[in-house]
């Protein structure tokens, strides 16, 4: 449980160094877009090949894919719903920090918008971060051990970084206080800490068809994830050539995983 709760912090600590490069670095949005799609990159090899494969192996396949269109389901439904309550404020269009209008922070909006909006991005920020952090703690608990965990790890962390950053820049774009800035994120790693020790708690004590179940489901959400938000917005900001960032951080996390 202890090594649960280091490793969750550890990866959690992306989250402030991310904030204070969206705060205070200008940054050009190509460039942020590239460390969107290496990000995502990492993230692919540890769904594909660290969590689906041992997925499968403590289990049978049949448990593995049903926990990955679970996993992928339970988050399109999250989102969707989120989604909904962040178009409430005339500055956002999703529920993502980084679907905001050209000029937002000049679009008025009632304080009954900028709280309903504001809680539908801190949910959906925690939402993308949840199921990452979770995997985590669930790799420490398969059989494997370690060495599944620290994998997950070094992938996690670097699509956290660009992520905070990238999120952060949008809050700001949307009139959001540094301060707001600051709070939200600290409630962002907190939750991704606690999911990762969630995450281990759960597994622990499992049969070998649950943990197959699991596994599979953090895949599956962080697929999902992938699909909704970091690709699309890699793509919209930096064009075709995010592709080669998006290969350069599948090839680090592929020498990540021999490393181990």
């Amino acid at each position: 449980m202890a090594t649960a709760l280091i490793y969750g912090l550890i990866a959690s600590s992306a989250f402030p160094i991310g904030v204070l490069l969206g705060l205070y670095a200008r940054m050009p949005r190509r460039v942020l877009a590239g460390i969107i799609a290496f990000g995502a990159g990492t993230l692919v090899v540890a769904l594909t090949f660290e969590l689906m494969g041992e997925a499968i192996a403590e289990g049978s396949v049949f448990y593995a894919i049903g926990g990955l269109f679970a996993g992928s389901l339970v988050y399109i439904l999250l989102d969707s719903a989120l989604d909904r309550l962040a178009r409430r404020s005339p500055r956002l269009t999703g529920d993502d920090p980084q679907d905001v209008l050209p000029g937002a922070a000049a679009i008025p909006e009632t304080r009954e918008q900028a709280s309903v909006s504001g809680m539908a991005v801190l949910v959906g920020t925690v939402l993308d971060g949840v199921p990452e952090n979770a995997a985590i703690g669930m790799g420490l608990a398969a059989d494997v051990g370690p060495g599944l965990g620290l994998a997950l790890l070094g992938a996690v962390f670097l699509s956290n970084l660009p992520g905070a950053i990238a999120s952060t820049v949008g809050m700001k774009q949307a009139g959001r206080s540094t301060a707001y800035v600051v709070i939200a994120w600290t409630i962002v790693a907190m939750a991704c800490v606690a999911s990762c020790v969630a995450g281990y708690a759960l597994l622990a004590d499992l049969p070998q068809s649950g943990k197959s179940f699991l596994l599979a489901l953090a895949a599956g959400g962080i697929l999902a994830m992938l699909s909704d938000t970091m690709f699309p917005e890699a793509f919209r900001n930096g064009g075709p050539w995010v592709a080669l960032a998006t290969t350069a951080g599948f090839a680090c996390a592929m020498l990540l995983g021999e490393l181990h």
